[in-house]
């Protein structure tokens, strides 16, 4: 089974409207690193990639390095197939999203079906109460108190 983390937009807490990402591994960003990352709107990370790949192969080529140039692209690569996940879930938290659980399913379609049983399953929130209970206040200690406290009458 995999796992999604249920992300919800900002101001619209429980409403149904959320978005499910898978955590785990990502074929297509380890193949596709830079493009990935352009597709999913992550543009400052996008290009870093783009910067880290160009900077590996021109090293690669212009110190020889052969195969280390090209284990460390593959080493970028695998990163963002790692990481590219958490990426995507650090950018919606960036813009406002928060996170309000973690769903296991076989596949998105039956997370999402997961996720709205578990709304409906929840109570509604009730307001808060205005008038506060007062057999839940703090009972008013008057004797002795370590520390500084509170002397009614002086200044």
């Amino acid at each position: 089974m995999a796992s999604y983390v249920v992300m919800e937009p900002p101001g619209r807490a429980g409403n149904g409207e959320a978005i499910l990402v898978r955590d785990g591994f990502s074929w297509l960003a380890f193949f596709f690193s830079p493009l990935w990352l352009l597709w999913h709107r992550l543009w400052v990370e996008a290009l870093l990639a783009f910067i880290v790949l160009g900077l590996l192969s021109a090293l690669s080529e212009t110190a020889g390095l052969g195969l280390a140039g090209s284990l460390l692209t593959l080493l970028v690569s695998l990163f963002v197939g790692l990481e590219g996940q958490g990426l995507k879930i650090a950018a919606l938290r960036r813009r406002g999203w928060r996170e309000s659980g973690v769903v296991e399913a076989q596949g998105l379609a039956d997370g999402e079906i997961r996720y709205a049983a578990t709304l409906e399953a929840q109570p509604e929130p009730q307001a808060p109460a205005l008038v506060p209970d007062a057999a839940r206040a703090r009972p008013i200690h008057t004797g002795m108190a370590l520390g500084l406290s509170h002397n009614p009458g002086r200044v």
